[in-house]
């Protein structure tokens, strides 16, 4: 690509902006005030970068951007890096996945501990015990009572051990 070179650009961008300012003006007559105000503006570019010397940094890019893309699609380094690029977003989405799906729990649980005994997470509440000798001690008044309140005793129980009263 040619190099930037201020001669040949500052006749091109007034070129570019006289042609913009009359092709305002035939909008402004057809389309009314906002066309041709709109055109005006977008005629203004050119010239404004050119003085304000974005030009030659917009020129730089564009070069760039054209370098790299030559060489990305002649250079199999570059194809190797796109690759694994490519790799790890998927190694990436699937980490999120495997996390939403439970991958970090363990697959085998501790056996539940005897009440009373020390574990990792503390000693395991008395009234869980409690509620399991009550419950042994009650006498039997009707077997549809006693089968209800066994079914409410085993609830309370359960819901005692997870702490919820």
């Amino acid at each position: 690509m040619p190099d930037f070179n201020d001669l040949t650009l500052l006749p091109f961008c007034v070129g570019l902006t006289l042609l913009g300012l009359i092709g305002s003006w035939f909008a402004w007559r057809r389309r009314g005030v906002a066309a041709g105000t709109r055109g005006v503006a977008w005629s203004l570019l050119p010239v404004s970068l050119y003085l304000t010397g974005l030009l030659e940094l917009v020129w730089d890019v564009v070069r760039s951007t054209v370098s790299w893309i030559t060489h990305l699609i002649f250079s199999p380094t570059v194809w190797s890096g796109v690759a694994l690029f490519g790799v790890s977003v998927v190694l990436y989405v699937v980490s999120g996945v495997a996390r939403g799906r439970g991958g970090n729990q363990k697959a085998e649980k501790k056996p539940a501990s005897p009440a009373g005994e020390l574990t990792a997470t503390g000693p395991a509440p008395a009234s869980a015990t409690m509620s399991n000798t009550a419950k042994a001690a009650k006498p039997s008044k009707g077997k549809a009572k006693q089968q209800d309140s066994s079914e409410f005793d085993e609830i309370e129980d359960i819901l005692k051990r997870h702490g919820i009263n």
